[in-house]
């Protein structure tokens, strides 16, 4: 089931004609952080109420004051359609940003148009991640189910960290798991090899959210 757009055109599977809000009521608010347009022609796009209005760069200035400290990382060998999933979840758990390793172009359409508020970083290639992430004092943490890899229910994560993740089906390339510090394992009790990458990112993030974040600061 899908939510609705960034711009909120049309119906969605929720049975919604619309979403968001109509025109401003009343006298404009004279802070600039609000748009005009906006203002005067409603806010329909897929946003939490306390933006409501916003410029899009206003609501991604005040999302950077306020995000979390850990960067997710996913591999493109082959145009994966989970980027966007992954993208969105990250925007959702506020990361401090997602990175792209391998080809540039990426399939955007499960992102739900959160990448104008999330930052995507590109690296061509592993070792261009490694210097980044060494650079900026992350661990780098490895998720994949490989022999070894430590649960991840257990594990402490660090706080300034990157969440590492493979190509759908072939998982990680030799190359960008190197650049790992350590592996986890999402606990998994059925018959499945795997569980989808898409899924298996959100199941990181929390795992971050549950263990680093204020939960005082959530929207409520």
């Amino acid at each position: 089931m899908s939510g609705p757009s960034e711009d909120g055109a049309g119906p969605t599977e929720w049975g919604a004609a619309e979403v968001g809000v109509g025109p401003w009521e009343g006298p404009w608010p004279a802070d600039p952080k609000y748009d005009p347009e906006l203002l005067s022609g409603g806010d329909r796009r897929n946003v939490v109420d306390a933006y409501r209005y916003w410029r899009r760069d206003a609501v991604v200035a005040d999302l950077d004051r306020r995000r979390h400290p850990f960067h997710v990382v996913i591999e493109n060998l082959a145009h994966d359609a989970n980027i966007g999933t992954i993208v969105r979840t990250a925007n959702a758990f506020l990361a401090e940003a997602v990175h792209i390793v391998g080809r540039r172009r990426w399939n955007r359409r499960g992102a739900m148009v959160t990448d104008r508020y999330q930052h995507v970083h590109h690296h061509a290639t592993a070792q261009a991640f490694a210097d980044y992430a060494a650079g900026r004092g992350l661990a780098v943490i490895a998720v994949d189910n490989t022999p070894g890899a430590e649960p991840m229910e257990t594990f402490a994560l660090p706080r300034r960290c990157a969440l590492l993740f493979g190509q759908e089906g072939t998982g990680l390339s030799p190359e960008l798991r190197g650049t790992a510090q350590s592996a986890l394992a999402i606990a998994q009790f059925g018959s499945t090899r795997s569980i989808n990458v898409g899924v298996a990112a959100g199941i990181a993030m929390h795992a971050w959210v549950r263990q680093h974040a204020d939960l005082a600061q959530r929207w409520q």
